[in-house]
């Protein structure tokens, strides 16, 4: 096999969760472009069916809770009965700190103040939706003894926040970076490390993808901030891993596993 051909994904069906996101919608891409059969897979059911109606390939959009046991059961049915089983899994779904109210999330964003029913959701997500991802559908690969899982954590997972990057040119605290999102990111890091072992013998590997943080209409000063901060000078585009998920996924990286590969512009150098 030359070194190309080793990208190749033909042949290969691939599960992503989150896949209406913004970084969700281009791991999609990526994987279809590399010749998977995608199946892109969400909460919002209407939505995930008509993006995966976009990507060519014959692929197909499934309605899919990461945090609901009977709702991934189901999509592992489905796999196995009208997909062959499974080849990639990209555990992409989380959430991030959301606030009913913009004027209190500056408060409600600190440590000491931050609400426990948003710490436990972002848990339930972030950590509890991958394992269950991981266990139901990494089942299928197992009976097959090949495949790649992919879990997305962050930059986050590795460093902790600065937060001095949420403070505006009026030197006000904007916005505290929260412990849940790190604490969750960094849970999922090394749950890899676990799986990697656990599923090595059966010929599965399992790797994390942390990316750097995406522009996506963020205030100006804040962008600012974030690429004074990062040696290539700027946020990330969505774009920016969609060939780090292909090397993940394909046999490029078939001697790589419990692996973190940080794509973050040097963010954490």
């Amino acid at each position: 096999m030359g070194t190309l051909d080793s990208f190749s994904l033909k042949g290969k069906v691939a599960v992503v969760t989150g896949a209406t996101g913004l970084i969700g919608r281009e791991h999609c891409r990526a994987l279809a472009e590399a010749g998977a059969r995608v199946v892109a897979v969400d909460i919002q059911e209407a939505a995930v069916k008509d993006f995966a109606g976009t990507l060519g390939g014959g692929a197909v959009g499934h309605k899919l809770d990461v945090t609901n046991e009977a709702s991934v059961e189901t999509l592992k049915a489905f796999l196995a009965k009208e997909m062959g089983g499974l080849d990639i899994l990209v555990n992409n779904a989380a959430i991030n700190e959301q606030f009913e109210n913009p004027i209190q999330a500056r408060e409600l964003s600190k440590f000491d103040s931050f609400p426990l029913e948003v710490f436990r959701k972002m848990l339930e997500v972030n950590v509890l939706g991958v394992f269950l991802c991981a266990q139901r559908l990494g089942a299928l690969m197992v009976e097959k003894k090949q495949g790649s899982i992919i879990n997305v954590a962050s930059t986050y997972g590795v460093v902790a926040p600065d937060q001095k990057l949420y403070v505006n040119p009026q030197g006000e605290q904007a916005f505290y970076k929260s412990p849940a999102y790190p604490t969750t990111k960094a849970a999922v890091a090394h749950f890899t490390r676990y799986l990697a072992r656990h599923w090595g013998p059966h010929g599965v590997r399992v790797n994390t993808l942390s990316p750097g943080g995406v522009e996506n209409s963020q205030d100006g000063w804040f962008v600012e901030n974030y690429s004074a901060k990062t040696p290539l000078g700027r946020m990330a585009k969505p774009t920016d891993y969609k060939g780090a998920l292909v090397f993940l996924a394909s046999d490029a990286s078939a001697y790589m596993t419990g692996a973190n590969l940080l794509v973050d512009g040097g963010f954490c150098a």
